[in-house]
């Protein structure tokens, strides 16, 4: 394939995970479980909030955004990934290329900016908890979220908008199971230095911004909880915010491995990198805060028996219209 312009590009293909026929009923198998996980794991969370009064309150509010953002950024990965998995030409259009990779980062960075607010609530609630309720206030919970949705928006359309000014020559094999922005520039031919630019100035502030944060809340949260006189009250302290720290973990953790390095070194093991942060972090993310969070498995064992008495209840009913012999 010769050189040519961006515009004229009608199409990319994605390499995937695995090149091997044989792999690919397996891997499908694999990531349609983990999908079905996810949808119902952060759907059971946004219901047993939305449910239950006393989880009405800032962090189970940014929580439960937290699990629709999780659900909109597997979805927008994953269906395409299975559909390649049982397809042989793997293609995905250009124009579908960078609407997956905008709303990709728009849901990646309204995970990290809510993972911040959410270190910044419980920074507020251990530390100045008498003034948690004005500090927390409904309004500015929605206009930390509207920040939150408005740069993410805005910082994925400058890097569309970049990768979109590209031409590519050679090859049109993306080395990745989504159009991610790295694997994405290595295909062009043209300069890629005003994107590169881009990412590790813009790129990396808003995604460092978040995490500076989240590191001085809990390093305020460290002080205060060492300060506290009893150690029933440093254990609840910590207990509140372990499910946040583990979360927080996985998801940077993996963004810092990936991301962090040269353009050039961009290989496979970043794309196994790039399965923890972008599917299996938004399928564990209902475990870990169900299983570590007292209040929330609370909540889910009175919205499963809910829903199990429901289902009960309609059973029954529809046992008793049907006529006896």
């Amino acid at each position: 394939m010769g050189m040519f312009n961006l515009t004229r590009l009608s199409e990319f293909i994605l390499l995937g995970l695995s090149s091997q026929p044989e792999d690919q009923k397996p891997l499908f198998a694999l990531f349609f479980i983990i999908y079905l996980v996810t949808l119902m794991g952060n759907l059971l969370i946004i219901l047993a909030i939305r449910s239950d009064p006393k989880l009405q309150n800032p962090m189970y509010f940014f929580l439960s955004i937290l699990s629709f953002a999780d659900i909109c950024y597997t979805t927008v990965i994953v269906p395409k990934m299975l559909m390649n998995f049982l397809s042989e030409t793997k293609t995905i259009a250009y124009a579908e290329c960078l609407t997956q990779m905008y709303f990709f980062l728009v849901f990646g960075n309204m995970d990290s900016y809510l993972l911040a607010v959410m270190a910044i609530d419980r920074y507020v609630a251990i530390c100045n908890p008498f003034h948690y309720v004005t500090v927390m206030s409904h309004r500015r919970c929605v206009l930390l979220l509207s920040f939150s949705i408005a740069f993410s928006c805005l910082h994925s359309l400058l890097h569309v908008l970049l990768v979109n000014r590209l031409t590519f020559c050679a090859s049109n094999v993306i080395h990745h199971f989504f159009c991610d922005v790295s694997p994405v520039l290595k295909l062009s031919c043209s300069s890629t230095s005003i994107s590169e630019l881009a990412a590790m100035t813009e790129g990396l502030a808003s995604v460092m911004a978040p995490f500076v944060c989240i590191i001085i809340s809990y390093l305020q949260i460290l002080i205060a909880v060492l300060k506290m006189p009893s150690a029933a009250g440093k254990h609840k302290a910590f207990s509140t915010c372990s499910s946040h720290l583990t979360v927080v973990t996985l998801f940077y953790g993996t963004i810092i491995y990936v991301y962090f390095q040269p353009l050039s070194s961009y290989t496979v093991n970043d794309r196994i990198a790039t399965i923890i942060y972008t599917v299996s972090t938004s399928m564990l993310n209902p475990f870990i805060y169900s299983l570590r969070n007292k209040d929330m498995k609370r909540g889910l064992e009175k919205l499963i028996s809910r829903i199990k008495s429901q289902t009960d209840k309609l059973s029954s009913t529809e046992s008793n219209k049907i006529p006896g012999p």
